[in-house]
């Protein structure tokens, strides 16, 4: 639900009544990540997707009865075979969605606390009892990065302390995922699945080399939520009036602004200056970062003279290993918007493990169904 953060702040502060149903578990082929949300208000707004529209008519009447009734439910949906008009999901796959209340006499304090929060843009993870007891059944726990926390899942005091900790480990690398736990805190399997939802701050792209096709990657970076950054060492060319949709806009050495700059394991590097005495000191510096992606453009001409030169400097093989030189995949790309499309597929496939290959040319399901999904951004 935190992905509809910024939403349902306006609905608390407008003080309605709404229901969210929640993705808590996916198998096979299924549209959504658990994390994804619906949510309907007491007059019948509806924001938000738990299947990209295969099930959402029977998830808003689900909604519509929670409001109603006040009561959390799990409901399984999948693909029914048998009749053609059954609500299920035609991809094949099977998703669990909890559906819970948010009246004004019922709020739950951790739920709300941890909306609030996401939608001013902090950094909050958000545990909730998604299987398990029925008396604890959508019982939450708000977590903070510091380890301090809201709410409680109503059994024994170890639970709270247990998820605290793997809320605050997946909260630390921004993901949402589910955690399997007895109910007295252990990590035996088999008593509770808890979902933790981590919202966090955009991961950073920082594009280095104020060229046009910088310009229409900071397009791309944007359409894939990033909070993108331009950074070249010329100020003719590093203006707002070439990059108005830059977030920040930064005249200066690359090397010594990315030895400067916040970075993290989600943040993306592309540097797009194509010239030895910018790429070599800045990728030298790269290279050597716990970053999500680090982009080269450049011929394989240019490729071969950058790696001689970074092993000059004395750049080890595992850390040049890690370079994506020619950046982007072979889209046959020419405009600068083209080469764009193939920078960010590359970087959506490096994000979650994708080979880049023609879905018609392969067997595997399309959409993934790990325990865990990328960040929530509110």
């Amino acid at each position: 639900m935190l992905d509809l953060a910024g939403r349902l702040r306006d609905w608390i502060e407008e003080g309605r009544e709404f229901a969210v149903a929640t993705v808590v578990a996916v198998g096979g082929s299924a549209p959504r990540p658990p994390g994804a949300a619906l949510a309907v208000s007491g007059d019948g707004t509806a924001i938000g997707s738990v299947s990209g529209g295969c099930v959402e008519g029977a998830v808003y009447e689900l909604c519509v009865q929670a409001l109603r009734d006040g009561r959390t439910r799990v409901e399984r949906f999948g693909y029914s075979d048998e009749d053609a008009f059954a609500v299920g999901l035609t991809c094949g796959g099977t998703i669990d969605i909890m559906i819970t209340p948010f009246a004004a006499a019922r709020r739950a304090a951790a739920p709300f606390a941890a909306v609030s929060a996401a939608g001013r843009g902090e950094p909050v993870a958000l545990a909730r009892v998604v299987r398990g007891p029925a008396d604890l059944l959508g019982k939450a726990l708000l977590v903070r990065p510091d380890g301090t926390h809201e709410g409680g899942l109503g059994g024994d005091p170890a639970l709270d302390r247990t998820a605290v900790a793997e809320a605050r480990a997946l909260l630390d690398t921004g993901r949402t995922g589910t955690v399997e736990l007895s109910e007295d805190g252990s990590h035996c399997p088999g008593g509770l699945t808890l979902l933790v939802e981590s919202a966090v701050p955009p991961p950073r792209m920082i594009v280095f080399g104020a060229i046009d096709f910088a310009s229409a990657l900071v397009g791309a970076g944007k359409f894939l939520g990033y909070h993108v950054t331009v950074c070249d060492a010329r100020p003719v060319f590093a203006t707002r009036a070439r990059f108005p949709d830059a977030d920040e806009i930064v005249v200066d050495w690359p090397d010594r602004y990315l030895r400067a700059a916040r970075t993290d394991r989600r943040t993306v590097l592309c540097v797009l200056t194509h010239d030895a005495k910018f790429d070599v000191p800045l990728l030298k510096e790269a290279l050597r970062l716990p970053v999500a992606y680090i982009g080269a453009m450049g011929s394989r001409r240019t490729h071969e003279d950058r790696a001689r030169r970074l092993r000059e400097e004395g750049v080890s093989e595992p850390e040049l290993a890690r370079l994506r030189s020619p950046i982007g995949l072979d889209l046959g790309a020419r405009t600068p918007e083209e080469t764009a499309v193939s920078i960010a597929a590359e970087i959506i496939a490096a994000r979650h493990g994708g080979t880049g290959t023609p879905l018609t040319n392969t067997n595997r399901p399309i959409h993934a169904t790990g325990r865990e999904t990328a960040p929530q951004v509110a």
